[in-house]
């Protein structure tokens, strides 16, 4: 046990130096979410497949109840029930595209030195031209049920549900419940419950009111999270830790081309339908999967429908909902329906990082809609969504808490595009042997577990591990 808190006090010291111009110390945060028995309690375990390059390597770290796959090295940090998904890594021999083409001369790396993740998802490849073979979590520490998605990142806080999205961070911290999607930031401190979209073309960006998203995600005075969603998230906690005790699991009676992956969890009347891809820590109850739908990781999809190629990204949670085809639930979303207020989403629509519906009311979204912020009623449409057509012509817009600014057809532009290469990705149009894509090359994983040492002063701490083909 000394070399664990020894760890944790490095970790500690490391990104509070990083931080120090805001006055900002990691300590209480990282304080209120260990508990050092479980950190000794819980296995690590690896997938492995054909389909994908194997080197995992584990030094001077605990990494107790994550999950790995692909290329990943872990040094001198805790990583808490997290799930490292290397399969999006670019591989030796790809071209990169800047001011001139820059072959990758090795595969790309997932590296995590000298940080704490706590139930953080790490995913997709680097977007840091200046490292392209290497996708690099340094001195950080993300809290609860973060997103670290292509985001390197050095010295930096990412608060309960914060999402960093495919871009580079130094020394930042990112608040409470905010998304961020700005291509690199230098030494900011981003407010929590902002969501914030800029490049060179456009910018959007929407800030949630204080009072509303207290309600929803806050710390108490002992810096420990609270409110609906950590509430919403810890009812069901118990479920899937029964899933990690299992070793032998059932077979389900799914489509050949569909997978659901080890660790997620299926109850009730649950349905899956072709290409369909269930990643990990997803959670289906008495849900319906259309063609090509997916439910990305920390998913939680509940007494919904989802027509066809409808796209769950990491976090989101549908409940009571009905959507239509090709309906964009992004990064963090809540659409909280009732069984006496149901949410119907129409086709084609694009729900925005960490939006909030909360239904008092029957709530419907009309097709082609692009939806954002806090909802409760059908009224609180009107400021906080917009048709993609009146968007795409706008160049100024501003309603409620949200300012866009640019090319409005480039914004639309830019959603639809990467809505179609999750789709592809996901392998939701395989047909014939073509298009494949997670949902199938993901079928023939095999897990492995790892443990720590469960005694003596290196008690906690997961042996020197190298494992690779």
């Amino acid at each position: 046990m000394k070399q664990l808190l020894l760890l944790i006090d490095r970790i500690i010291s490391r990104v509070n130096v990083n931080l120090r111009e805001f006055d900002f110390d990691v300590e209480p945060f990282i304080n209120a979410s260990t508990n050092l028995a479980k950190l000794h309690n819980f296995y690590a375990s690896y997938a492995v497949t054909s389909k994908h390059p194997l080197k995992l390597q584990f030094s001077n770290s605990n990494i107790a109840g994550s999950y790995f796959l692909g290329k990943c090295l872990v040094n001198r940090s805790i990583v808490y029930k997290s799930d490292v998904r290397g399969d999006e890594l670019k591989r030796k021999g790809e071209i990169i595209y800047c001011s001139k083409e820059l072959p990758l001369v090795e595969d790309e790396v997932i590296t995590i030195r000298d940080s704490f993740l706590f139930r953080t998802l790490i995913h997709s490849k680097s977007h840091n031209l200046e490292t392209p073979e290497e996708f690099f979590i340094r001195n950080t520490v993300a809290c609860h049920f973060s997103n670290i998605h292509g985001s390197t990142m050095e010295g930096c806080y990412l608060g309960v549900f914060a999402t960093v999205d495919q871009m580079s961070l130094h020394s930042c911290i990112v608040g409470d419940f905010s998304y961020v999607q700005a291509e690199e930031l230098f030494h900011r401190a981003i407010k929590p419950g902002t969501v914030w979209i800029a490049n060179d073309n456009f910018s959007f960006q929407y800030t949630y009111h204080v009072d509303v998203l207290r309600k929803y995600v806050d710390l108490d005075a002992s810096y420990r999270p609270v409110g609906l969603l950590i509430d919403f998230v810890e009812s069901r906690k118990t479920d899937f830790e029964r899933l990690f005790e299992q070793l032998n699991m059932e077979v389900l009676d799914i489509p050949q081309s569909s997978t659901v992956n080890r660790f997620a969890l299926l109850k009730g009347t649950t349905r899956i339908g072709k290409n369909v891809l269930i990643c990990q820590r997803a959670y289906l109850e008495n849900a319906e999967m259309g063609v090509g739908s997916n439910a990305q990781e920390n998913t939680y999809i509940i007494d919904s429908k989802l027509s066809g190629y409808d796209v769950t990204a990491h976090g989101a949670k549908i409940i009571h909902s009905s959507l239509g085809k090709k309906v964009f639930v992004a990064f963090n979303c809540f659409l909280n329906g009732k069984a006496t207020a149901r949410i119907k989403i129409g086709q084609n629509c694009i729900i925005m990082p960490h939006t909030i519906i909360d239904a008092t009311e029957p709530i419907t979204i009309p097709e082609s809609h692009l939806v954002w912020g806090f909802i409760g009623s059908q009224e609180d449409l009107r400021n906080n969504s917009i048709s993609l057509d009146d968007l795409e012509k706008s160049s100024e817009l501003s309603l409620g808490n949200m300012v866009f600014n640019g090319d409005g057809q480039a914004f639309v532009n830019a959603f639809k595009a990467r809505f179609e290469h999750i789709l592809e990705l996901n392998g939701a149009y395989y047909s014939k042997s073509k298009n494949r894509g997670h949902a199938q090359t993901d079928q023939s994983a095999s897990f492995n577990m790892i443990q720590p040492y469960r005694t003596g002063p290196n008690r906690g701490i997961y042996p020197t591990i190298t494992i690779e083909p």
